[in-house]
């Protein structure tokens, strides 16, 4: 944590073992839950002994292995309920508020604004990415209950078409959860404590988790709004938010085994978690004719590829090439292999 955050404050921080433990109730019981479960993290009994109430499950082969193998004492801990049960604090809500004590709801978004609305399930021209899902139900929760906080989780840029935007935006043309819904809000650069502050506090504690790259344009913008001071400047700490600082925090953990791409487990073989990052750094420049280009030239001077890039080939059928256009995809495909991480 001091790596990723060395400005961050130590206290507060809980940093005692897991007693108690927790108990989850969420829509999906997924891989991360056998994790916990297993390292002796959830294990809160609730008022009909379940340590977890879900809506369904899905997972990997190993997931499916853990439930298929429990012996039944231990599966009665589990206890798949109606997703109104797990969504909802009504109905039994007694029950409900005794067992969801001190709650942490945490959801995911595509975007943030600096003021706390967030967007989760559509664009701004109307366009449906994704259902609503229970998230404005669990963050309805979390301001029902004593003591409960909504956690919303977001990568603070996105690479899209080649160029890197920011998830964290001035304003937005459509809207998931409202700015008076607003509690905690999470990226790769830290979290921002937003319930109950004031609009100027929300912008210089979301400027503060923002990348780097973008937090310029942001804080104009909220100067151009008059809704924070003309003079704020986003402090020195915080002006090291790039993905270049997470790498070199991490990389001494990776090296050791910890970090991995897939921390919970997957279904993705070893050649398809190598074709991954190539193939997405592929599409992004194939945005721009330049950048494919140069791409393209470059491949030219690749050599022979090893046993595990040729097995990487022979995952996208490109090991033999039939034709000119898959011996270009292929030279493509081996330049991305050797040259993006």
């Amino acid at each position: 944590l001091y790596r990723l955050s060395p400005h961050a404050q130590a206290e507060g921080r809980e940093t005692g073992s897991f007693e108690t433990g927790l108990y989850a109730a969420s829509e999906m019981f997924v891989d991360g839950f056998m994790d916990l479960y297993r390292e002796g993290i959830l294990k809160r009994r609730v008022s009909d002994g379940a340590i977890l109430h879900s809506g369904f499950f899905l997972g990997s082969h190993e997931f499916y292995a853990f439930l298929r193998d429990l012996p039944e004492e231990e599966r009665a801990l589990f206890q798949m309920r109606g997703i109104s049960f797990v969504n909802e604090l009504y109905g039994e809500e007694e029950r409900k508020r005794a067992d969801r004590a001190h709650a942490r709801f945490v959801n995911n978004a595509m975007m943030v604004t600096l003021m706390g609305a967030t967007v989760s399930d559509a664009l701004d021209d109307g366009r449906v990415v994704s259902g609503v899902g229970g998230q404005y139900n669990f963050v309805a929760q979390a301001f029902a209950l004593e003591g409960a906080h909504s956690i919303i989780t977001l990568n603070a840029a996105r690479r899209t078409r080649g160029r890197r935007e920011s998830r964290l935006v001035w304003s937005y043309g459509h809207t998931t959860l409202p700015r008076h819904l607003r509690d905690i809000v999470v990226t790769e650069y830290g979290v921002a404590d937003l319930r109950g502050k004031s609009d100027r506090d929300c912008i210089a504690a979301m400027l503060a988790i923002a990348d780097s790259a973008f937090q310029d344009e942001l804080l104009d913008a909220a100067k151009s709004a008059g809704k924070i001071e003309k003079d704020f400047a986003v402090p020195p700490a915080f002006r090291r938010n790039t993905p270049e600082r997470i790498a070199e925090a991490l990389l001494p953990l990776r090296k050791e085994g910890w970090c991995t791409r897939f921390p919970f487990a997957t279904e993705f073989t070893e050649e398809e978690q190598r074709l991954i990052p190539a193939l997405r750094h592929l599409k992004d420049i194939s945005a721009s004719g330049r950048s494919l280009a140069r791409a393209a030239l470059a491949s030219l001077a690749e050599g022979r590829p090893d046993r595990e890039e040729r097995a990487a080939l022979e995952r996208m059928q490109l090991s033999t090439p039939a034709s000119l256009r898959e011996t270009f995809y292929a030279k493509l495909l081996l330049w991305a292999l050797r040259h993006v991480e």
